[in-house]
């Protein structure tokens, strides 16, 4: 039997070595590429859910603000918005809120006013909560209030494929302010106070100051109307998309006997940035 030669062996040898050199290196290789993109995705997706929780609070920053110019005519106030992930729309007009009295069986009209809406929206591969998921952060989804400390401003976190949102739009507040002797009768004075959102459809991202003026009020008065008994009456607002239900049911307001006069007062806001 013919034996190879000593420096041919050797080479055979320093060739697979090459060869398996080669193949780790560039198993490796790919390897840290694949653990590189990974942890990429991981800190994009950590960065999306951090600018999530800071929008939150931006959200709810912006409606203070608004809530504050809201009944100040030409006041205006701004928030701060940092976006890289998400993006910000404005979008006009988007919500009917139509007010109506009930006094001893007959419904009164008091206000209808077409109002806008801001809405913050991130991809779920940033943020999930789940198909459907829907929690208030500011607010409920009572369409009007009757207690004073209770906001104006509805901040809804919504989950619907393939985005999550904020949204923050506007209810109304109903109180009886007062119960005067005019004239010798007894009338009962209510307050109904909305905030009309005016924008621009438009889209926003990146830094900017998200902006509040009002640019109205108007006061509307109705009445006097008979209320014949004491007695609580129900005030219902509702829009197209929620009408009076189980999860916005009207307000309660008491009322003595005598007249009830309504004055329902406007405030509108323009938002802009």
């Amino acid at each position: 039997m013919k034996r190879l030669p000593i420096p041919l062996l050797r080479q055979n040898k320093a060739v697979s070595y090459t060869i398996s050199a080669v193949i780790i290196t560039g198993v490796t290789a790919a390897l840290v590429i694949m653990v590189a993109m990974y942890a990429y995705q991981v800190l994009e997706q950590q960065r999306g859910g951090a600018e999530f929780e800071v929008a939150k609070k931006s959200i709810l920053a912006f409606d203070d603000a608004l809530q504050d110019a809201a009944w100040k005519l030409n006041a205006s106030r701004a928030a701060r918005f940092k976006i890289g992930f998400g993006i910000l729309n404005l979008i006009p007009d988007a919500m009917n809120l139509t007010v109506t009295a009930t006094i001893g069986g007959s419904n009164y009209s008091l206000e209808s006013i077409l109002t806008g809406f801001i809405r913050y929206s991130i991809s779920t591969y940033y943020v999930t909560f789940g198909a459907d998921y829907a929690s208030y952060i500011l607010g409920d989804s009572n369409l009007v209030v009757t207690d004073s400390t209770k906001s104006l401003g509805r901040a809804l976190i919504e989950q619907k494929s393939p985005s999550v949102n904020i949204i923050l739009d506007y209810r109304a507040r109903a109180m009886r302010t007062s119960y005067l002797n005019v004239n010798g009768t007894m009338v009962n004075y209510v307050s109904v106070w909305l905030i009309r959102v005016v924008t621009n459809w438009a889209s926003h991202y990146n830094d900017f100051d998200l902006k509040a003026r009002c640019s109205n009020i108007t006061t509307n008065t109705f009445g006097p109307y008979n209320v014949t008994t004491a007695d609580n009456y129900p005030i219902t607002v509702e829009s197209d998309s929620e009408p009076v239900s189980p999860s916005n049911p009207p307000a309660d307001i008491w009322l003595d006997e005598g007249k009830v006069v309504f004055s329902v007062i406007v405030a509108e806001v323009r938002v802009s940035v």
